[in-house]
């Protein structure tokens, strides 16, 4: 085709043709560009009408896949759900909507700055004048807003202000929970607790993470803990519940406690985990370990005889007996009337390096094991003297966590294995490691149950339930120094005695006597009677019924027998 027969056809003049014959083919040459233009106009307006569909309907208008600033971190931060050991909601994420500003579009920085803080009058004006004149393409303003502030920002109708669609860590129990659980960050990272330790797990998302944890074990443990610190004046307190054959804790508590919606508001004491971070000297609930050392390598048995006439004197320091009974005592009734004296002629008596390899073996000696970050570590004397050896017998001079107690009573009590301590449901026993004989354990059942029935630890008896345990009263170690009268009180026990299947701690930290405890704040005073009330709570939830004392079988699995002549008891 010549140039010039192309020109003809683009103007659609057929100069070949008669004047008929050109008029019509002007008329159908107008008629296809008009239809042409017209698709093209369709085509057009599907294409403009589609990509406002996705801007406003699709993508919720004014919400970008991913801000445009200097932050340039994903910003999607799904977890997963966290729940209880029944499928109880233990934490979760809300959608919320955080505002940002695209500071280039904002033409009057002072003024939009005093608009927003109409609605938002926690802001810092000057830091916010700052940042809407950045000029920057994003900046954060406020993250985490109430659907009513998110209305009142909007309603201010300021260029430049948008919202960014995130989520928000919730917790519906609120401070139930917060030492186990821990929190999250503003953008979702898991700070401390179970939240940090599992984060990867949480932002893989395949599911909740179930815990062995029991809300209506912790609602009961928290409740009775709180009481008994605010009577007695308290500076602290902590609790657990385990599982003594899976090593599962069903309750942790720490007072004081948090908020984890606003854990920058708390004091660090009051997000610091007594349970597993604190370390303190325990006390004469040492004894129960001392006894089952002495037992388990023929050292002694329970009718073994020990002068306690006299206190120990070693250097210009005494140990002696707080109301002691002052004269040779049964193996039997060193448990049964806490005697220091007695405790550490034991210890002597099987010795320094046994009383370490056993330790160990309970797992005292060692960083605890457990699905936390926050874990303190025992503070071990070195070197180990024999003085040391005679302290640490009845629970001084080796400061341990809480759960390292719960953990190795637990293996007294359930047969003689220790497990690790877990706050993931288990489906099963784990095999654990044996550290005492079964008679052994049996034995120790025995004294456990006769501190309660006849010792120190009266005060925990809650009939049906048989629970045996110790006392345990030590002076607080404050920059080298006990302090006289700064104590802390603590019992453990489990239960129930003949068929033991939890162990319940609590812990008092500088509790007060009491007109009701005739000016005493020693365990048996103050930390038992708290133990009983859990469990009278706990047992029914856990399924346990109360038994009859009279039963055959209990009676054989729990008597003692013990030598005539006893006196007076030790409340300590």
């Amino acid at each position: 085709m010549s140039f010039y027969r192309f020109s003809y056809w683009l103007r659609g003049d057929r100069p070949e043709l008669g004047p008929d014959q050109r008029e019509r083919h002007a008329i159908e040459t107008a008629r296809n560009r008009i239809f042409i233009t017209g698709a093209m106009f369709a085509v057009g307006f599907v294409w403009i009408t589609a990509g406002l569909v996705d801007a406003t309907v699709l993508r919720q208008g004014n919400e970008p896949e991913m801000a445009s600033g200097s932050d340039t971190r994903e910003l999607k931060t799904e977890r997963a759900d966290i729940v209880d050991r029944n499928g109880m909601l233990l934490a979760t994420d809300l959608p919320t909507n955080s505002l940002y500003a695209d500071a280039r579009v904002i033409k009057d920085p002072v003024g939009s700055a005093d608009q927003l803080l109409t609605v938002l009058p926690d802001l810092d004006r000057d830091t916010l004048i700052r940042h809407l004149s950045s000029q920057k393409a994003f900046v954060w303003i406020r993250r985490n807003l109430t659907p009513e502030q998110q209305y009142a920002v909007n309603s201010l109708g300021v260029p430049g202000l948008n919202f960014q669609r995130e989520e928000r860590r919730v917790y519906p129990h609120g401070r139930l929970f917060a030492h186990v659980l821990g929190f999250t960050d503003i953008d979702n990272n898991g700070i401390a607790g179970a939240e940090r330790k599992f984060d990867n797990e949480l932002r893989i998302n395949n599911g909740p993470l179930q815990l062995s944890l029991d809300t209506r074990i912790q609602y009961a443990l928290e409740e009775e803990v709180e009481n008994a610190m605010k009577t007695y004046d308290a500076v602290g307190a902590t609790g657990m519940v385990m599982d003594i054959y899976t090593g599962e804790v069903l309750g942790m508590m720490s007072l004081p406690d948090f908020d984890p919606h606003r854990p920058g508001q708390a004091p660090a004491d009051a997000r610091f985990n007594r349970a597993t971070l604190g370390v303190y000297e325990m006390g004469s609930v040492f004894k129960l370990f001392n006894t089952a050392i002495a037992l388990e390598t023929g050292t002694v048995n329970l009718d073994s005889m020990y002068d306690a006439s006299q206190p120990i004197r070693v250097g210009r320091f005494a140990i002696s007996d707080y109301r002691g009974e002052n004269r040779w005592l049964s193996v039997s009734e060193i448990i049964k009337y806490s005697s220091n004296i007695g405790s550490a002629r034991i210890a002597l008596d099987f010795g320094t390096e046994t009383q370490r390899k056993y330790l160990k073996k309970f797992g005292i000696l060692d960083t605890p094991q457990i699905e936390l970050p926050e874990v303190g570590s025992p503070l071990v004397p070195n070197p180990w003297r024999e003085v040391n050896t005679m302290t640490i017998s009845f629970g001084h001079g080796l400061a341990v966590t809480p759960l390292q107690v719960v953990s190795g009573i637990s293996a007294l009590a359930n047969g003689g294995i220790l497990r690790p301590a877990t706050i993931l449901k288990q489906d099963g026993a784990p095999a654990g490691e044996r550290v005492i004989s079964r008679q052994t354990s049996d034995k120790m059942r025995r004294l456990m149950r006769l501190v309660v029935t006849d010792g120190s630890g009266k005060k925990a008896e809650v009939p049906g339930y048989f629970l045996g345990g110790k006392t345990g009263t030590s002076e607080k170690l404050v920059n080298g120094r006990y302090v006289k009268n700064a104590r802390m009180s603590t019992f453990v026990a489990a239960f129930p005695m003949q068929d033991p299947k939890y162990v319940v701690l609590v812990t008092l930290d500088e509790p007060k006597g009491t007109k009701e405890t005739y000016g005493f704040a020693t365990a048996g005073w103050v930390s038992a009677p708290a133990v009983g009330k859990v469990v009278t709570r706990i047992a029914p939830l856990l399924g346990i019924e109360p038994a009859n004392a009279k039963a055959p079988e209990i009676e054989q699995a729990l008597h003692i027998d013990l030598r005539k002549g006893e006196r007076k008891l030790a409340s300590f």
